[in-house]
């Protein structure tokens, strides 16, 4: 599973911190999402998908695949 982001959706809501604070943190300064993990771990797969679907932005999508 390969995690993307865009910034430039994200409202800083944080609900991606709160589902998967592994994979997620916020940027200080505007609270936009940051990607902690590109490629997480399969034991993390259900909090990603929990704060893909918890993002109201709309600032989070999921990559089946492996890394390149």
């Amino acid at each position: 599973m390969l995690v993307h982001v865009e910034p430039d959706r994200c409202c800083g809501s944080g609900q991606c911190v709160l589902a998967a604070p592994e994979v997620f943190d916020q940027n200080e300064q505007d609270g936009t999402v940051v990607l902690l993990l590109a490629s997480p771990p399969a034991d993390l797969v259900r909090e990603v998908a929990d704060a893909v679907a918890a993002c109201p932005g709309g600032a989070i999508r999921l990559e089946e695949g492996v890394p390149r």
